[in-house]
């Protein structure tokens, strides 16, 4: 079993930054992938960034350019810095951790991005 413990979540105004932190309970040096997802009200979870082992990563087009996503193997942690945020980024962010021995989930964390 693997614990993620995401932080990081606020509120701040639009053209703001966040950063967000997923914290593993276990190396994350056996990821398959690990990445960030996020859920608005009323609409399907989406994935919005993702590392790969090799340390490739993938975005959504809405947040290409915006968001980063990086990990520190060493502290078992995956980041997401969050810049230029927009009304539409609102939402539940979950961190996701496909290990080759099974998917695990955050409780997720708040962003709300205000005008």
């Amino acid at each position: 079993q693997v614990q993620l413990v995401e932080s990081g979540g606020g509120l701040v105004q639009a053209g703001g930054s966040l950063r967000l932190s997923c914290a593993a309970s276990r190396s994350i040096s056996s990821i398959n992938t690990m990445g960030w997802h996020r859920q608005a009200p009323g609409k399907q979870r989406e994935l919005v960034a993702q590392i790969t082992s090799g340390g490739s990563t993938n975005y959504a087009d809405s947040v290409k350019g915006r968001f980063t996503i990086s990990r520190d193997n060493a502290k078992n942690t995956v980041f997401l810095q969050m810049n230029s945020l927009k009304l539409e980024d609102t939402a539940v962010y979950y961190c996701n951790a496909n290990f080759p021995y099974g998917a695990y989930w955050g409780q997720g964390t708040q962003v709300t991005v205000s005008s």
